[in-house]
């Protein structure tokens, strides 16, 4: 019986530009992805059969069976065993929670031997295959082209005001379909604030159709730009979870206390993205 312990970090969209959409309906976009050092923790366990189970401060309505996308991850592998999944990320917040948690599954099967079919992971979501990288990448077509981007380390905050937002509903209220991708090529940044400064002339194209889907985003948005030293702020993914950068981390801890002491029903939580 084989055992093993794996992390499955947030992913956050420092900018997502959707550039087009292809004619079988899957959108083409370029993002630029970092990871945090919270997330996700899964206890892998092998056996006779396949089982999930889920704990952790957002473990509830969270499926145990072959709705779950670590459990779809572990079939598709051809795995059987016991998966235990400490849920520490809020679902529905465009943080790529299940696509994360499968992506540490299935980096976790091959260190272990276990083959993974290579069109697996992009048939499972679209954020799996850099998930799997679980590093500063740059995103294109419809999650296939994976470029590591090299980052310096940026102190963040994430904060999700408390909805679900769903992907679909999301892409379904977007009004424009063809944007403009990033520029070709990626700068070199100095630090957090040249990174910044760059960041905040692109884009998060599903932004606008999130805060129709939910307003309360624009809340969330409104508070981390009025921060004290926030550099920057937008959403990441689809929402609702929102992020804003700060020259320290000290900063950022400090900004979290702040939101959070106003708002203590949401998820806040200061972090280095890399």
């Amino acid at each position: 019986m084989t055992t093993a312990e794996v992390f499955a970090p947030a992913k956050i969209n420092l900018t997502l530009h959707v550039t087009g959409r292809r004619a079988d309906g899957y959108h083409l976009l370029d993002s630029l992805v970092a990871f945090a050092n919270v997330g996700d923790r899964l206890r892998l366990t092998s056996g006779a059969d396949l089982s999930l189970s889920v704990t952790g401060l957002f473990a509830r309505g969270v499926p145990e069976d072959g709705r779950n996308l670590v459990w779809r991850a572990a079939e598709g592998a051809g795995w059987r065993g016991q998966i235990d999944l400490e849920k520490n990320l809020p679902h529905g917040a465009g943080i790529g929670g299940g696509s994360s948690d499968a992506a540490a599954l299935l980096t976790a099967l091959q260190e272990q031997g276990v083959p993974v079919p290579p069109d697996l992971p992009l048939s499972l979501g679209a954020d799996v295959p850099v998930c799997m990288a679980a590093r500063a990448a740059r995103m294109q077509g419809i999650g296939e082209e994976i470029t590591p981007v090299p980052l310096p380390k940026l102190p963040a905050l994430l904060v999700n005001p408390g909805v679900e937002v769903p992907t679909g509903a999301v892409f379904s209220a977007l009004e424009k379909r063809e944007s403009t991708a990033m520029p070709a090529d990626m700068p070199l940044f100095d630090g957090v604030e040249d990174c910044a400064e760059w960041l905040a002339a692109q884009r998060n194209d599903l932004e606008p159709a999130a805060l129709i889907v939910a307003p309360l985003i624009e809340r969330a948005l409104g508070d981390l730009r009025s921060s004290r030293d926030a550099l920057m702020a937008r959403m990441s993914g689809s929402g609702a979870t929102c992020f804003a950068l700060y020259p320290s981390l000290k900063a950022a801890h400090f900004a979290a206390y702040e939101i959070g002491a106003e708002h203590p029903d949401w998820w806040c939580v200061a972090t280095e993205l890399g």
